[in-house]
């Protein structure tokens, strides 16, 4: 890359828009240049706007202290600087998704945390070691929006990273039948305890939403491009239910799983450590080395020391046996604000750049 990429930061004042400025300083490919948020943080440096609300243990980088916070809605001054931005405004869902738009048609790609447009039928919502291919829906996308270079690009639900990668290895076995049971950090919710007191000693059987995501998303996520639109796949059938924990960050999820071809036991190990995309076969900055690794001791993973496997960015498995019911359950965990959000989004902004989607201004 001749230079880095100049990027803009919307919502960057919240818990994934400041993950997103740690990941991104001194990132090799990007640069920070400009952080938008709401009108209220717009004409203050970045310091000031956050002010005592930092909520990462990782400290404020220094590189983005005294940039001049801009109003999100502002498209012109939100995008002068930059060459492309991430998203992650917090807003309805009708309001994300024309702002977003709004960036697109002024010629700024936005790489996207939010979940407005998941569903739009010519945006790509990936995980870059599964369905890297979904990137060729872009030009269609360019086509409707009119543009030459905006487009949208979105991450899934930061839950189904903790199970979604292992079935993806086995699909060739052919999953008929699934059902997940989620147990999701607080930091999900943009959360700490500090703020949230009575998560403490405390669980919460429902998270609003959560398990229409949990079992659609994957289905979009294994579906192929058909004429211009992402087709969602027909199965496995998967059924949810997501529970709210009191955990700082990390989501594990409990797994049972049919197929229609059973493999052996050692059919899905060999499968998950060789399992591998095009994150790893570029050697993209953010790409763990192992993107699955399989735990042999009975209480692994666990949520306070594995969700950093790989700096947040691998997924752990472990506990995985036969049953009598299904044919096989296990165990799956993944960092939540690392791979299931900003992470994410930055790896699929390292693979669109290595892919020639992400160019600086002429």
């Amino acid at each position: 890359m001749e230079r880095k990429l100049k990027v803009g930061v919307v919502g960057g004042t919240g818990m994934v828009g400041q993950r997103f400025l740690t990941l991104l300083d001194n990132h090799p490919y990007f640069e920070v240049v400009a952080i938008a948020a709401s009108s209220r943080s717009a004409g203050k440096t970045y310091e000031e706007a956050v002010g005592n609300r930092w909520k990462l243990k990782t400290p404020m980088p220094e590189a983005v202290k005294k940039i001049v916070v801009t109003d999100a809605s502002d498209i012109k001054a939100s995008t002068e600087k930059v060459d492309f931005v991430f998203c992650a405004v917090d807003m309805k869902k009708d309001e994300i998704r024309a702002l977003e738009e709004a960036y697109a048609k002024a010629e700024i790609p936005v790489v996207s945390n939010n979940s407005a447009h998941r569903w739009t039928p010519d945006v790509p919502m990936v995980v870059p070691e599964i369905n890297d291919a979904h990137l060729e829906v872009i030009e269609a996308q360019k086509k409707r929006l009119g543009t030459k270079k905006g487009f949208i690009a979105v991450k899934p639900n930061c839950s189904i990273q903790s199970y979604v990668p292992m079935l993806s290895a086995l699909l060739k076995y052919e999953p008929t039948e699934v059902v997940v049971t989620t147990y999701q950090a607080i930091s999900g919710a943009g959360k700490t305890f500090n703020e949230w007191p009575e998560m403490i000693d405390n669980v919460i059987p429902y998270i609003g939403g959560e398990e229409e995501k949990s079992e659609q998303e994957p289905l979009r996520i294994w579906g192929k491009v058909e004429n211009g639109e992402i087709v969602k796949a027909e199965g496995p059938h998967i059924t949810t239910q997501c529970i709210r924990v009191p955990v700082t960050d990390g989501h594990l999820a409990a797994v049972f799983v049919n197929f229609k071809n059973k493999p052996t036991k050692d059919d899905i190990l060999k499968a998950w450590k060789e399992y591998k995309g095009a994150p790893q076969e570029l050697d993209l900055p953010s790409a763990p080395k192992q993107f699955i690794t399989y735990f042999e001791e009975d209480n692994r993973p666990q949520t306070g020391i594995d969700r950093d496997i790989e700096k947040g960015m691998g997924i752990t498995a472990g506990r995985l046996r036969e049953d009598h019911l299904y044919d096989y359950k296990f165990i799956g965990l993944s960092h939540n604000t690392l791979r299931g959000a900003a992470g994410g989004a930055v790896l699929i902004a390292e693979l669109l750049a290595k892919k020639g989607y992400l160019t600086a201004k002429d």
